[in-house]
């Protein structure tokens, strides 16, 4: 059991794209370079890094910064996945089973269940695991001794996770969403592990559409290319790329169909808002986690979404993106600093 968990946990996307080490790693250099410096100094003193808690809205690079680390480090990387874990003995024979220094990377932790998550508490700081032996008044508590591993927690929901388990992180990074020069860097060197063909123009426009995101650049690489070979010359250039996004239906700003959903919600079906997640999954038929951990960040980020107290309005970009009159409260930029960090 224990076994079909680690290798059905999440992996990489596509193993050819995915960087190597932290050199081939591009973007997020303010958390690339402290990396640096943690690893050298856990090298240095020949002790396990610290414990590493990664977030950020998904496709940023979590996993691929986990496997890093690994490379890095010189370790094993043993891979699981919060949801999948769902009895406190099948992480407690995961944690038994690891080497020294080693690390055990869990996708999705903030979906551990909460029992299974007492497990992680002595493992974490006295690298322990408490055991009950036998029940009722003849119960005994035995402690495990484990090896000195490091657990690398990722989370697309920080704010879900428990006070204790977040603690218990030494080294804590938020990833951010990536500039257009960087996309593009990551995109001219997919085209080289992939033996593309694509022109400087083609992979900026590329870039700038991608939601800064280097999984859905990847994404999107992979079908412009089905065009330029079928549809065009084998070439990514500017014309198959435009032509490419087009039929994909990913405007200049890089937003897709769902986004566009959620912004016509908001202004057709609730007079461009103020409406709370619930509603709007509703309105438009997604999960409600879906819209707050895939859609909403970046739609915010970008200024055509805003978060108040009372739910979701559309901003006055996000009107004149739609082409459709701003409400009263977009018009008058009514929320406020505290209303913005309120979450519904």
């Amino acid at each position: 059991m224990i076994d079909e968990r680690l290798t059905e946990a999440t992996g990489p996307d596509d193993p050819a794209l995915r960087p190597r080490n932290l050199d081939e790693y591009i973007g997020q250099e303010r958390i690339k370079r402290n990396i640096q410096v943690y690893i050298r100094a856990a090298l240095n003193r020949g002790e396990s890094l610290d414990h590493v808690l990664l977030a950020g809205p998904p496709g940023l690079g979590k996993t691929s910064l986990a496997y890093i680390l690994g490379e890095e480090l010189g370790v094993e990387v043993r891979t699981a996945s919060g949801p999948t874990i769902e009895r406190q003995g099948d992480l407690a024979a995961i944690l038994n089973n690891m080497g020294d220094r080693e690390i055990l990377f869990i996708d999705e932790i903030h979906r551990l269940n909460r029992a299974v998550e007492e497990v992680l508490y002595p493992a974490m700081e006295d690298y322990e695991l408490d055991v009950v032996l036998g029940s009722g008044p003849a119960a005994q508590s035995v402690k495990l001794p484990l090896q000195r591993f490091t657990l690398v927690g990722a989370t697309t929901r920080s704010g879900l996770l428990t006070s204790p388990l977040r603690a218990r992180f030494g080294i804590q990074c938020t990833m951010d969403f990536y500039t257009p020069g960087e996309l593009q860097r990551i995109i001219e060197r997919s085209c080289r592990e992939l033996s593309m063909r694509i022109t400087e123009d083609g992979a900026r426009e590329l870039a700038g559409r991608c939601r800064g995101t280097p999984r859905v650049a990847n994404r999107l690489l992979k079908r412009v290319r089905d065009f330029a070979e079928v549809e065009g010359s084998g070439v990514i250039d500017l014309p198959i790329t435009r032509l490419a996004l087009e039929r994909l239906e990913v405007d200049q700003c890089g937003l897709d169909g769902m986004d566009i959903r959620i912004l016509e919600a908001i202004a057709h079906k609730f007079d461009g808002g103020p409406v709370g997640i619930s509603n709007l999954a509703a309105a438009i038929g997604e999960e409600s986690d879906t819209i707050e951990s895939v859609y909403e960040p970046f739609l915010i980020q970008q200024g055509f979404v805003q978060r108040t107290s009372r739910g979701r309005i559309l901003t006055r970009r996000g009107c004149d993106h739609i082409g459709v009159a701003p409400s009263e409260d977009a018009a008058t930029g009514m929320a406020t600093e505290t209303e913005q960090e309120t979450l519904f």
